[in-house]
């Protein structure tokens, strides 16, 4: 033992913003290795020790693996949903830029992340996982239809989009947004492109035009 060095401790105060830190690190690790490898061959030790905690430390924040992954998609996912949905509700610009910048931020936010994979995992895993799969449904695939609904009605009241199902542009929106999304991951020469906010920006262009008036 060195007494004119001796180690460095570690405060408390250390020790607790260590501990607040530990759920993000199990969420990124569990995303990490979902994508990676599969919900069903991702085993909790893995992503412990991913994470540098034990397994029991895992199930202090977590008490299964089918919680960990709603964790995944709520922290990846469904938080970033409600704050648009209060965003769309407080935004004072024109339908046509709110829901450019829509088609923008779901790319920044989840599209050109590693929580793209999500959707690729429950696309390959719905059928052995239905709960999830209905989970991921609920929290993150009808609240982000329902988002792009509301900003098409709000074009629509203020007379900058003509009358539509919205529902079916919903759908129109969001399905190259989610090919794209699927398409990082993918071999090639479907795999990533040079710069995919180039596309979605046509892809805008295309969809404003088709419903304005």
């Amino acid at each position: 033992m060195d007494i004119l060095h001796p180690a460095p401790s570690v405060t408390p105060a250390k020790r607790a913003r260590r501990k607040q830190a530990r759920p993000g690190e199990l969420i990124e690790a569990a995303l990490a290795l979902f994508v990676e490898k599969g919900y069903a061959a991702t085993r909790v030790e893995e992503v412990a020790a991913h994470a540098g905690v034990s397994k029991g430390t895992l199930f202090l924040y977590f008490p299964s693996k089918e919680e960990l992954f709603k964790a995944v998609v709520h922290e990846n996912a469904s938080r970033h949903l409600q704050d648009a949905f209060r965003e769309v509700a407080e935004y004072a610009g024109t339908s046509t830029e709110l829901l450019r910048e829509f088609i923008r931020r779901w790319w920044t936010q989840y599209g050109g992340t590693p929580a793209a994979g999500l959707t690729k995992l429950i696309m390959s895993e719905a059928a052995n996982f239905p709960d999830l799969a209905r989970y991921h449904q609920d929290e993150m695939v009808r609240p982000t239809y329902e988002l792009v609904g509301r900003i098409v009605q709000r074009g629509i009241e203020s007379r900058e989009f003509r009358p539509v199902n919205l529902m079916l542009v919903a759908h129109l929106v969001m399905a190259p947004l989610v090919q794209l999304a699927i398409w990082r991951f993918a071999p090639a020469p479907y795999g990533p492109m040079d710069d995919p906010l180039q596309l979605l920006e046509l892809h805008a262009d295309m969809v404003v035009r088709g419903l304005k008036t």
